[in-house]
C-alpha cells in the first residue's frame, strides 16, 4: 500500500541509484521503519519526508545532497539529538545521522572529535577517563554537534569557558554542491564563522574537532522550594547573583512536575521552585550560595554535593523521554525586582500557568566575550535568558501555545531581540525580518553572502533560515 501523503510524490527517478549508493538505510513513507526514523524528541512536530537517508558515513551524506540537488529537494538534517524538523510542502529530504556517533579523545591535544550521530552522554565517559571535561549541556542526550552549531551553553563551563562554539578547531562539511569540505579557520574562514551559532543553514556537519578543559570534579545539584515559596526564594536567589565569581553558574525553574513514579516521593506531581548551582571549585567555595539559598525557605530535596564531570547531567536532571513538547524563549537584557515579579505573577501559585518548566538562566562572564576566533553567535551580551515548555498533546497544543504566548509578551518588557539560537521554538524567526532583529543587520548580511556561496539554491532552509543574499 502507498502511505505517500495525498498531492506529493516519492521521486522515483534515481531512487535506487541512491539506495545502492547509500551504506545505510534509504526509506520512503511505504517502508515499515519510515515513522520511527521520521519521530524525534518532540512529538508534536512529525516529520514526513518524501526520502529519508539514514547516514552511516560521510558518502551517504554526499549520495543524499547530490540526489536532492537533482531533484530540486530542500534537505533537513537530523543528528542524535533534540532537532525539530517542521513539516514542508511538495517533496523534500530528511538525513538521519544517529548511526554515526564516532567519539574520539586526544588527551595530550585535549581534544575530541566526534561523528555527527554522538551526542554528550556518549562523550562525557570518554572524556572523564582522562579528566578532561567538554563544553556540554544541560541534558546529556543533546546531540553534540547540533549543539554546538547553536551556540551551546551549559550548566557549569560556560560561564568560565563561553559557548562551545568558540573552541571548535575544524569540521568536516558537505556542502549543497555535494562537496566535502575541510573547514577551519585558516581554510574557508567565513563558512568556519558562519557555521558556529548559525546552525544548518550551509551544509551538513559529519566530523567536528573541539578542545576540552582538565575539570574532574564540581561541586552542584539542585534545591527544590515549594512553588508557594517562590518570591522568598527569588529574592534571596537574584541578591545572589551581585559579584557572581565565573566558575559558578545558576538557574531558576518553576516547574509542575507529572506524578511520575521514578521522581523522589516528595516532587511527584509537585508545583515547585527547582534553584541550580553548579561551581567549579571545592565545595566549601560553593556553599556560600547554597548556604544563602537554603535558609530563604523549607526544602523538598537537597541533592547539591561534589561530584564527578561526568555527573553535570544531574544540575538540572532534564527528562529524557519524548513528549508532545512546544516551548519559547525571550533573552532578557535585565533582571530587576519587577522582572521577578512579573515571572512569579505569570507561573506562580496563582497564575493558573499550566507550562511544565519556565525558568531564567543567568549568563555573563566568558559568554559575553568574544573568543580568539570569532564566530556567528548572536547571543554575546544578554545577562539573562528565560526559556519555558509546555506539555500537552496534540488536542491541548493550542491552549498550551497560547500560555507560551502569554508568558512571553509578559516578559517583553525586559526582553531583547536577541536570544539563544538553540532554545528557539520551531516555529520562532522564520521570517527574514526576525532573522535580522536576532542576529543584528551587519551579522545577518554577513551570513547571507557565505550563504549565497555555498548554498544559492537555500537547499539547507527547513531551519531558522537566512536567505542567500
Amino acid at each position: 500500500m502507498n502511505r505517500t501523503a495525498p498531492g506529493r510524490r516519492t521521486p522515483a527517478a534515481g531512487l535506487s541509484a541512491l539506495r545502492a549508493a547509500v551504506a545505510g538505510p534509504v526509506l520512503t513513507p511505504d517502508d515499515a521503519a519510515y515513522a520511527t526514523e521520521c519521530t524525534g524528541h518532540s512529538l508534536l512536530h512529525v516529520s514526513r519526508p518524501s526520502v529519508v537517508v539514514c547516514a552511516t558515513r560521510t558518502e551517504d551524506v554526499v549520495a543524499a545532497v547530490r540526489f536532492a540537488a537533482r531533484h530540486g529537494m530542500p534537505v533537513a538534517v537530523r543528528n542524535a539529538g533534540h532537532q525539530t524538523v517542521l513539516p514542508e510542502t511538495g517533496d523534500w529530504l530528511l538525513i538521519t545521522l544517529r548511526r554515526m556517533p564516532d567519539v574520539v579523545v586526544d588527551a595530550g591535544r585535549r581534544t575530541v572529535t566526534v561523528g555527527p550521530g554522538a551526542r554528550w552522554d556518549h562523550v562525557l565517559p570518554e572524556t572523564g577517563r582522562h579528566g578532561l571535561a567538554p563544553a556540554c549541556g544541560s541534558a546529556p542526550g543533546v546531540g553534540v554537534i547540533g549543539y554546538t552549531l547553536g551556540g551551546g551553553i551549559g550548566p557549569l563551563l560556560s560561564r568560565r569557558y563561553g559557548y562551545a562554539a568558540d573552541h571548535v578547531r575544524r569540521m568536516e562539511v558537505v556542502t549543497a554542491d555535494g562537496t566535502v569540505r575541510e573547514v577551519t579557520p585558516e581554510g574557508e574562514p567565513d563558512l568556519f564563522w558562519a557555521l558556529l551559532g548559525c546552525k544548518g543553514n550551509f551544509g551538513v556537519v559529519t566530523r567536528m574537532e573541539f578542545g576540552v578543559f582538565p575539570v574532574r570534579r564540581f561541586f552542584g545539584g539542585g534545591l527544590w522550594f515549594r512553588g508557594e515559596d517562590m518570591a522568598d526564594v527569588l529574592d534571596v536567589w537574584r541578591s545572589g547573583l551581585a559579584g557572581l565569581d565565573e566558575r559558578t553558574t545558576t538557574s531558576v525553574a518553576v516547574q509542575r512536575l507529572p506524578p511520575l513514579p521514578d521522581l523522589p516521593p516528595a516532587l511527584r506531581g509537585a508545583f515547585v521552585l527547582h534553584v541550580r548551582v553548579g561551581h567549579l571549585g571545592p565545595a566549601a567555595e560553593g556553599e556560600h550560595l547554597a548556604a544563602l539559598l537554603r535558609a530563604a525557605a523549607p526544602l523538598l530535596r537537597d541533592t547539591l554535593a561534589e561530584r564527578p564531570y561526568e555527573e553535570v547531567g544531574d544540575i538540572h536532571v532534564d527528562p529524557v523521554r519524548a513528549a508532545y513538547m512546544t516551548e519559547t524563549t525571550v533573552g532578557l537584557r535585565e533582571l530587576t525586582s519587577d522582572t521577578l515579579a512579573a515571572y512569579a505573577e505569570l507561573t506562580g501559585p496563582d497564575s493558573g500557568c499550566p507550562l511544565s518548566t519556565v525558568e531564567i538562566r543567568a549568563l555573563g562572564g566568558a559568554l559575553d566575550r568574544e573568543p580568539p576566533v570569532p564566530n556567528s553567535v548572536p547571543s554575546r551580551g544578554i545577562p539573562f535568558v528565560t526559556f519555558a515548555v509546555g506539555v500537552a498533546g496534540p488536542s491541548g497544543a493550542g491552549r498550551m501555545t497560547g500560555h507560551l504566548a502569554a508568558y512571553a509578551q509578559g516578559m517583553a518588557a525586559w526582553g531583547d531581540d536577541r536570544s539563544i539560537m538553540n532554545f528557539l521554538s520551531p516555529h520562532a524567526a522564520r521570517e527574514e525580518t526576525d532573522m535580522r532583529r536576532l542576529f543584528g543587520g551587519r551579522r545577518c548580511d554577513r551570513l547571507a553572502a557565505v550563504k549565497r556561496r555555498y548554498d544559492p539554491g537555500n537547499m539547507f532552509r527547513l531551519n531558522h533560515n537566512v536567505r542567500p543574499a
